[in-house]
């Protein structure tokens, strides 16, 4: 069917700011569907509030207001602009809410506007708790017992019937937020109240506990012909009571049988024709009990989400780009495969490697903050790894994450965990936690068996097994003293980075390179191409892994690479990745080949067409050497991935990389604290009173010199990391160790803190 003719404008609205929950997967889409609009010749206008996104730079839309995503301001827009049509499924629960609100209003049939992609029916049977009942269970669809409470009478009363422990989930809201799990009466009183106020609707879902069951979702696509599509499957590690954007998660799911898949997704094909998505994606979740096989939709976002990031950047399938072609009436047979250039959209992907995704949380933030993961969403940041099988993927993104570990630990960072009694480690096992994976590793380390693991955390044997295969190739490669070329091979194969290695065998990271190097093993790099190798992929878009056949193709003329930001943690975020993009950008305009490294799913710059090529890999000296390696680049840029391609500079400069921009000795001299302050005294300028440690008694006889207070400040570090102001010598004993493991090595300043100072 031919694009819709009797519309010419059509109106997106953002995300907006930066929120648990909402993030710059909502900018990855938002431009990939401002291109996509354009594309078929249709005049975009944006409503966004965020400047720090690629979507609203002033050649992404015709018209864009950087303005506060309110009714008010739709309307002024609206009034102004009078577009035909207003996209509301690419802007996060932001857009969805406000374009039921404007709707409520009357603004639309006002102005002339009508919604595409999901009208206000859609997102209603979607997002209303009781209406999704209904509807599914009219699909023929299992649901779980649940019932909508709109006081705290009624809630007492469908809890009475529905017993405990019951999940409290909030209408209309962003992930998971103000979502709980109430075990006995007082957490019930205290939590219906807290729902019930964070509510746009003031409504809360009572629903039956699924507790420890397994938790699947699926990504949806459907165009107006019927022709539906699944784009992924997805598992969730961690079972039902942990938050999807908290969980570790798995492409394709590792633990259906094929019957069970087939019935996820005849379910997945009938929900999204109930609720009514005609032109569009969505992502749908499902609960499956461990034992009986029972299945429930649990819920259906009716837009794209972070889970259809992880989809679009885990299959090479344009999730946005689609939704945005589809909502303007093209269909899936009609739109082409870009990565292929052969099959349509209609071909459902299929993915030869396994894809996992990690959480990054940033508890050290906020120190009084419990860490234990529920059904309200707690990280601000994710990684993605993909590798040939699901112990080589976990690793690699386990040491993307950027929290000073080499892989599943191998890298003498689990003292504290090694330290706690069977007791405090069983609770660690059975509360979820950011540290559960390493909990585990050290769990299997001590001889515990995989079905008493499988009792504490309710994770599947499937996947405790294989870490259990990485734990017992931890030992024997600790036995070691040297390694022969075979078992460095099949070392590598499981995962293992250089420093885990070298940790295990007493040698250094450098010293494992070298061997490598000796031996002639190395990384080779495979494509990304939707099809599992059926057909010729034209995007160059790579991982790594240890495999006979590399299909990476460098190209004669040497590019430059980019290193990217890495996941989104407080401090770095968005803004960096909107660097590096127009960095990739700037190159191409001058006829040079960008090459992006990254490892952040929901991102613009790990968009298969933003860069001459792209390497989704992490962001560690090693990774980055293999990369180096093959493509033989005339040098890298740094500066604009944010501290963590800074924290890389040296290494890469001693590794005979060319750095690109800001050279590595001026690098040094702005992060690295002694330098800095040298710098300032030569140049004659003011600093307060300070001096350097490199230990707890040298940072006490520094504090002595100078007097309380005092601040403590880490080299290398973003957004104030393990910084304190210390008022005390007890206090400063507490704080000095954490910031000097922070520096890894390098001195830590200790300065006069300036009280009145402005």
């Amino acid at each position: 069917m031919p694009k819709r003719t009797d519309i010419r404008k059509v109106l997106i609205i953002g995300a907006g700011p930066i929120v648990i929950g909402q993030a710059c997967e909502f900018d990855y889409s938002g431009v990939q569907a401002c291109k996509a609009l354009r594309e078929e010749g249709y005049e975009v206008v944006l409503l966004n509030s965020n400047p720090a996104t690629i979507m609203t730079d002033p050649e992404m839309a015709a018209h864009t207001y950087i303005e506060p995503i309110t009714l008010e301001m739709l309307e002024a827009v609206l009034r102004r602009e009078r577009p035909e049509a207003l996209l509301p499924t690419l802007g996060g629960q932001t857009a969805l809410n406000l374009a039921v609100a404007a709707h409520d209003a009357g603004l639309l049939r006002r102005y002339g506007a009508e919604m595409i992609g999901a009208d206000a029916e859609v997102i209603r049977r979607a997002e209303d708790r009781d209406a999704f009942k209904e509807t599914v269970s009219a699909a023929g669809v299992p649901v779980l017992a649940s019932e909508l409470a709109h006081d705290m009478d009624q809630a007492r009363r469908i809890v009475q019937d529905l017993g405990l422990p019951a999940v409290i989930r909030p209408s209309f809201t962003l992930g998971g937020t103000g979502g709980s799990v109430a075990y006995n009466r007082e957490e019930f009183e205290a939590q219906v109240p807290a729902g019930l106020e964070i509510s746009p609707a003031h409504s809360v879902l009572l629903e039956e506990s699924v507790i420890g069951w397994k938790e699947y979702e699926l990504e949806v696509m459907r165009d107006r012909k019927d022709v539906a599509v699944i784009v992924c499957s997805i598992e969730n590690f961690d079972p039902m009571g942990v938050h999807t954007g908290d969980s570790v998660t798995v492409a394709p799911a590792q633990t259906l049988t094929d019957r069970q898949y087939q019935h996820l997704r005849d379910c997945a094909l009938r929900i999204i024709r109930a609720i009514g998505v005609e032109t569009g994606g969505c992502n749908i979740q499902f609960a499956v009990h461990p034992a009986t096989g029972r299945t429930v939709a649990i819920e259906m976002n009716p837009r794209v989400s972070r889970s259809s990031a992880l989809a679009s950047k885990a299959t090479g399938f344009p999730i946005a780009k689609i939704a945005a072609k589809v909502a303007v009436g093209l269909t899936l047979d009609e739109i082409a495969n870009d990565i292929t250039r052969q099959t349509p959209a209609c071909f459902e992907p299929t993915i030869d490697y396994c894809v996992v995704k990690v959480p990054r949380f940033t508890f050290e933030k906020f120190p009084v903050a419990q860490d234990v993961l529920t059904v309200s969403m707690k990280s601000v940041g994710e990684v993605m790894a993909i590798g040939r099988t699901f112990k080589e993927a976990l690793q690699k993104a386990l040491r993307g994450l950027e929290t000073k570990r080499a892989g599943l630990g191998a890298d003498g960072r689990d003292a504290a965990l090694e330290a706690l009694d069977a007791a405090a480690l069983r609770e660690k096992l059975l509360l979820p936690n950011s540290q559960r994976l390493f909990a585990i590793r050290v769990a299997l380390r001590r001889g515990m068996p995989v079905q008493e693991i499988h009792e504490l955390t309710q994770i599947d044997p499937w996947f405790l097994d294989n870490m259990a295969q990485i734990v017992s190739a931890e030992a024997e490669l600790s036995a070691k003293r040297r390694l022969t070329q075979a078992e460095l091979l099949e070392a590598k194969r499981l995962g293992f980075s250089d420093a885990q290695l070298g940790h295990l065998l007493g040698v250094g990271e450098a010293a494992v390179r070298q061997q490598r190097a000796a031996a002639g093993i190395r990384a080779v790099f495979k494509q990304v191409d939707t099809c599992g190798g059926e057909f010729e992929a034209y995007t160059p878009y790579f991982y790594s892994t240890y495999d006979r056949e590399d299909e990476s193709r460098p190209s004669t003329q040497p590019g430059v690479i980019i290193l990217g930001g890495g996941p989104n943690r407080i401090g770095q975020g968005l803004e960096f990745d909107y660097c590096c993009v127009h960095a990739a950008w700037a190159l191409r305009e001058m006829g040079i080949d960008s090459i992006m490294v990254n490892c952040n799913p929901e991102t613009v710059s790990t968009d298969y067409d933003t860069s001459t090529r792209l390497y989704f890999e992490p962001l560690t000296l090693e990774d980055v050497l293999e990369i180096v390696g093959r493509e033989r680049p005339r040098g890298l840029i740094v500066q604009f991935g944010g501290q963590t391609p800074l924290n890389l500079t040296a290494g890469l400069h001693a590794a005979g990389v060319p750095i690109l921009g800001t050279s590595p000795a001026s690098i040094a001299r702005a992060e690295d604290r002694e330098q800095f302050s040298a710098l300032i005294a030569k140049l004659g300028l003011r600093q307060p009173a300070n001096g350097m440690a490199s230990s707890l008694p040298e940072a006490l006889a520094v504090a002595e010199r100078i007097g309380y207070p005092v601040i403590v400040r880490p080299s290398y570090v973003l957004g104030g990391r393990a910084m304190e102001i210390v008022f005390t010598p007890e206090e400063l004993r507490r704080f000095a160790a954490a910031a000097l493991e922070t520096s890894d090595g390098a001195a830590v300043l200790i300065d006069r803190f300036l009280e009145d100072a402005i």
